[in-house]
């Protein structure tokens, strides 16, 4: 199948000022809403049990994303927190991420199944990295506002990243890391985006698409992207499908004019 380009690779800017200012007011305003979203939440596929790991972002830890794994856990996955603190690169993951990899088989060989893996924003890097290395433990992979290409510069927090882990985002180590993430592993793999990130540029959150990878837009913030009603139903719609049998993503009905490429 041939491989369906996003926009070219030029020099991308980071989001305006006025996006990044207004990501805490916005993500309160998803969280506030998420109850609205109900009948969109109830009507998603259950879940099949198999185990997923959700990693957090940059800084943030696994309260963060407490309401997409307790949705998850209500669909009926078996779905788990990372239990490594806060997401500091790898100072939380180990230097060539041995701690994740070593919760990652844990989970495989407890529960014999592949796990699924969703990673919001720097997480979700981390999760394509993982299964680019471990695709016989991976099932599938959904990044949500994630930095899958591009300058690391050109994200809103690429300082405060260097203060926080002591790397500089211009190392050879990050370097090495983003072009890593960037090949396409040989799982399935969902890309999450909104045009309002106010984090990472919305382009450097998608992926080429292909046979086995896709793009999907949501309206809303980068802080909100995990108690947003729209991206958790297509989280769960994304984990629903059987094992081998990975198709994109296609609401139908009403539930398609929610997504901004699908109305």
């Amino acid at each position: 199948m041939a491989t369906l380009a996003t926009p070219a690779a030029a020099p991308v800017s980071r989001p305006s000022r006025l996006l990044a200012l207004s990501e805490g007011q916005r993500a309160l305003f998803e969280l506030a809403t998420l109850p609205l979203a109900s009948p969109l939440l109830l009507s998603a596929p259950r879940g099949d049990g198999h185990p997923v790991m959700v990693i957090p972002g940059f800084m943030a830890s696994d309260r963060s994303t407490g309401v997409l794994r307790r949705y998850l856990k209500a669909l009926g996955y078996d779905a788990h927190c990372w239990d490594l603190g806060r997401n500091l690169g790898h100072r939380s993951i180990g230097n060539n991420g041995e701690h994740l990899v070593e919760k990652l088989a844990a989970i495989h060989e407890k529960t014999g199944k592949k796990v699924s893996l969703v990673g919001w924003s720097l997480g979700g890097a981390i999760a394509r990295q993982l299964g680019q290395r471990m695709p016989g433990v991976v099932r599938q992979v959904v990044t949500l506002g994630s930095p899958l290409r591009g300058d690391p510069r050109s994200t809103s927090v690429w300082r405060l990243y260097e203060m926080a882990t002591g790397e500089k985002v211009t190392g050879s180590r990050v370097r090495d890391h983003m072009e890593e993430i960037a090949q396409p592993p040989p799982v399935p793999v969902s890309a999450v985006y909104s045009k309002a990130d106010g984090v990472v540029p919305w382009r450097n959150c998608m992926v080429d698409e292909t046979e086995r990878s896709e793009n999907i837009e949501v309206y809303g913030s980068h802080v909100g992207l995990g108690v947003n009603g729209t991206v958790l139903y297509a989280v769960a719609d994304r984990l629903a499908q059987p094992e081998g049998a990975w198709t994109r993503f296609d609401p139908a009905g009403l539930r398609g004019a929610l997504y901004p490429s699908r109305k």
